[in-house]
């Protein structure tokens, strides 16, 4: 099976994206859209072939930023039960029981603003315990330094998600408490630390199609497009500034992801947090605009996701395959 790291580097990719150019994509009739967005993602990617994640909160609640959607911040009551690090046996039982689901890559969220150096060596702990699973690894943990990424790294991370979330212009109106420079420069020590990147966004915040635009031209003209591109539809908790905003039409989500895989077409895009709300339709548009990617189990961090028999189900029913364990290999392992 051919797989995004199989396909050579091609010399055609884009960094230099204008707002217009992205502007006129999501503007095209959704059937040339959807044809040319389906064709790409098969010359980069297995036409059939969903790889499945699993996400597990390792660290809930007590969050001193200000993110205007999350339910995890200390700023907004939503009843979240906070508690601190899982314990390694814990994690690692989890991780089992989603690769015994289908899972091949498992990841771990932290409800951080930036993790103490302390804290990132017991993270490193739990990235091993997983990685002896044979799984791929993922963390999204908040703000880094080039140290803590160096030290991910060597424990054998292989993702780190950092969202944008949204555009530099709508940003404010969603997060004071971190810039979005702050953001950038921790993709930046992510990539010096030779770690993949996991960047995408949340659209249904209400943002215009604007900001929708401007997410992805930030994302596609960063130095390299990210390995791995969530695009998440908002969840509202209550209790969250963002409950009661209105919905982002389905159809606005699959041109997002249709647009986000003519931009970065090497990338996996993700079909991510939100599918709770989505009909199968909706979901089936969504891969044939060229998501590769979901995340099973019946909880990403704290907001509800389908089961893994629901969606097994619905993969079986749209005909598509998963993606099987990666290959063993020791590059990027501890020594």
């Amino acid at each position: 099976m051919v797989t995004e790291r199989d396909v050579p580097a091609q010399q055609d990719l884009r960094h230099d994206w204008r707002l217009d150019e992205v502007l006129a994509l999501f503007d095209r009739p959704l059937n040339d859209l959807l044809f040319e967005a389906q064709s790409v993602h098969r010359r980069h990617h297995p036409g059939n072939e969903v790889q499945v994640s699993t996400l597990l909160s390792i660290k809930t609640g007590g969050c001193p930023e200000d993110c205007r959607y999350c339910p995890q911040s200390i700023h907004y009551e939503t009843g979240v039960e906070a508690h601190g690090l899982l314990p390694a046996g814990q994690v690692a039982a989890a991780a089992r029981k989603a690769r015994a689901a289908g899972s091949t890559r498992f990841c771990m969220g932290a409800a951080w603003r930036s993790p103490t150096s302390s804290q990132v060596r017991r993270v490193c702990e739990l990235v091993e315990a997983v990685k002896d699973l044979e799984m791929e690894t993922c963390a999204t943990l908040g703000m880094l330094t080039p140290a803590q990424a160096q030290a991910l790294a060597r424990a054998g991370l292989d993702y780190y998600n950092h969202n944008l979330d949204t555009s530099r212009e709508h940003y404010r109106e969603i997060i004071t408490t971190r810039t979005y420079q702050d953001r950038l420069d921790t993709l930046a020590n992510v990539r010096a630390a030779d770690i993949k990147v996991c960047c995408g966004g949340i659209v249904g915040m209400g943002e215009s199609r604007r900001d929708r635009a401007g997410l992805l031209v930030e994302l596609a003209n960063l130095p390299e497009h990210p390995e791995s591109v969530p695009i998440n539809h908002l969840v509202q908790v209550e209790g969250t500034p963002l409950d009661g905003t209105p919905r982002l039409p389905p159809l606005e989500l699959v041109r997002c992801i249709a647009v986000a895989r003519l931009l970065m077409p090497r990338s996996v895009v993700r079909l991510s947090a939100g599918r709770t709300e989505l009909s199968e339709e909706t979901q089936a548009l969504c891969f044939l605009a060229g998501a590769g990617s979901i995340f099973c189990g019946d909880q990403l961090l704290t907001t509800p996701n389908p089961s893994f028999d629901t969606d097994m189900e619905m993969l079986d029913g749209l005909g598509l395959e998963r993606q099987a364990m990666p290959r063993r290999s020791t590059e990027g392992l501890r020594p």
